[in-house]
């Protein structure tokens, strides 16, 4: 990250810092009077080194995921607006996974969701709370899914819920949770072991969101420094994304989110996120993750092939109805 760079070292640290807690980058430039163009560039590198440790520590299939979460952020630019898509682990409030894209489609939902399924280290039982948005589901079943002889098997216990708020006139009218895949036992046993509540919600990720708000300035909904590109705010989320992983103490847990996933055993600080070496076999997992990405997403498999809850009475009903016609066109021949 410092490579060719002529300032001191312990300036960069000390700027990149402000911007991870939220300092605007204009400033910055007032206080140490630096170039705009100069802070600008170290933002861009410190996110580049942050998505590097992110994906080489957080990305690697090491995680027994029990309890995720994920939502979307409505970033508005200088002249267009852009969609941040985010996912975390509820019991070690771990941030998994983000995504930054101009249009708010499937393609979005996919990526984030594959990126989550990276980090899980195989097929448990998993909850996953999202939003009333509809592309969410597919998403879920193709990044949690594997090609087999028969078909596309899902995992045996996902357990999908989904919450819909209904407002009117800005103002909060009726929320309605929804369990899309799995059973009601599952459902409380995952909740019960990440201690993420007693119902479906989406708390947790609507926190981590204003938690991002706070930290990077220019997601503030009304300000005056509001970033031109896309990929300011994509290296922007993995700066804010990554030392809230690694540095940050978390005042439920008391300890950072990465220590309570069992992926560090101290706090970092932000010389040793910005210095660290990712070993060269991890940097050839990344790249062929990446290109795995790029590749076109499995087809969504069909419903029935998840572990379901009750069926419905008006689905028994139609049994009834056609083993009752089964039984009279025999009696009939």
């Amino acid at each position: 990250m410092l490579e060719g760079l002529r300032k001191p070292a312990e300036l960069i640290f000390l700027v990149v810092g402000l911007l991870s807690y939220g300092c605007p980058l204009q400033a910055i430039v007032h206080v140490f009077g630096l170039d705009e163009r100069t802070v600008a560039a170290w933002r861009d590198r410190a996110g580049q080194q942050c998505q590097r440790v992110q994906q080489a520590l957080v990305e690697q299939g090491q995680l027994t995921l029990t309890h995720v979460q994920a939502d979307e952020i409505r970033v508005r630019g200088k002249k267009e607006v852009f969609w941040m898509g985010l996912a975390m682990e509820v019991s070690s409030r771990l941030w998994l996974a983000g995504m930054v894209q101009a249009a708010r489609d499937q393609v979005l939902a996919d990526r984030l969701l594959q990126r989550v399924r990276r980090c899980a280290c195989g097929a448990s039982q998993l909850l996953i709370c999202v939003d009333g948005w509809m592309c969410y589901p597919a998403a879920i079943f193709r990044a949690f899914s594997s090609q087999v002889k028969k078909g596309i098997r899902v995992w045996p216990q996902l357990i999908i819920g989904q919450v819909i708020k209904t407002h009117k006139h800005y103002h909060l009218e009726s929320v309605k949770q929804t369990l899309l895949c799995g059973d009601e036992k599952g459902l409380k046993a995952c909740l019960e072991q990440s201690q993420g509540g007693t119902q479906i919600n989406t708390a947790y990720i609507e926190r981590l969101n204003g938690t991002m708000r706070e930290r990077l300035a220019s997601l503030t909904r009304k300000c005056r420094h509001a970033n031109w590109h896309l990929s300011a705010f994509q290296w922007g989320m993995y700066l804010i994304g990554c030392t809230y992983n690694f540095c940050w103490s978390h005042h439920h847990l008391e300890q950072t989110p990465a220590m309570a996933a069992g992926l560090s055993d101290h706090v970092w600080s932000l010389r040793e996120v910005l210095t660290y070496k990712v070993p060269p076999d991890r940097l050839a997992k990344i790249k062929e993750d990446e290109l795995q990405e790029l590749a076109p997403p499995l087809p969504v498999p069909r419903l029935s092939q998840c572990v379901r809850g009750n069926p419905s009475p008006a689905y028994l009903a139609l049994l009834r109805l056609k083993e009752q016609e089964a039984g009279l066109s025999s009696i009939t021949t």
